[in-house]
């Protein structure tokens, strides 16, 4: 009975040694992953900003208010990159979904506004957003390009519709050629199968349009 004793005292030591070891490795991890979580809430409210901004960009740049679009995009820009510096140490949540969504957008409006504009394309580098990113929203641009070709169909101004449409099969040639498995391309293959029904449809419209302006041109003449 002494021997027995003596090892449930034993075992109870060990077992509240052990116990106290536990709460003190439970001490550190939890301050780790609280910070992380902040990190993590901080950078949902930091994604929904960018996205919003990215958003009344492409807005803007449809109703031809570009100095305000390039406005909201410089603020994207700058959320953008308070983002990338607080998620430094984060790597996990960096290259989230969340992130993507937010570079993307971001990219789509950016990109958007220099094809629009005439102007020269960003690169992904200068727009701080990833590879993966960057073809999500060059893809996701020619929905805008279709939306001001066909605004420009209602004003009857066909000035731009055949050069925006060549620049909407060229990011097509683009896309087809990113072929890579979805952990590198994160939803591009998808993307890219809807630009090719959103370029076919406006080819359509394009067409149809500039068919029935020479109809009423040929009539307007016999007039």
């Amino acid at each position: 009975c002494a021997e027995t004793d003596c090892r449930n005292e034993l075992g109870e030591g060990e077992m509240s040694k052990q116990t106290e070891e536990l709460e003190i490795i439970a001490a550190k991890l939890r301050p780790c992953f609280a910070a992380e979580d902040e990190a993590r809430e901080k950078a949902l409210r930091g994604c929904r900003q960018i996205i919003r901004c990215s958003a009344d960009a492409i807005r803007s740049i449809h109703r031809q208010e570009h100095n305000k679009a390039g406005e909201l995009l410089d603020s994207a820009r700058d959320l953008l990159r308070e983002l990338s510096h607080d998620l430094a140490v984060y790597g996990k949540l960096f290259h989230s979904g969340f992130i993507h969504d937010a570079q993307k957008e971001f990219a789509e409006g950016c990109i958007t506004l220099a094809l629009i504009g005439g102007t020269d394309l960003p690169k992904p580098e200068a727009l701080g957003v990833s590879n993966a990113a960057y073809l999500d929203g060059l893809g996701e641009s020619v929905g805008e390009l279709r939306r001001y070709i066909l605004d420009s169909l209602r004003r009857d101004d066909f000035s731009r519709c055949e050069e925006l449409l060549a620049i909407m099969d060229d990011i097509y040639g683009i896309l087809i050629t990113m072929d890579f498995p979805e952990l590198l391309a994160h939803g591009l293959r998808r993307t890219t199968d809807a630009v090719r029904g959103i370029i076919e449809r406006t080819r359509g419209d394009v067409t149809v349009s500039l068919r029935q302006k020479n109809l009423e041109n040929r009539l307007n003449s016999l007039k």
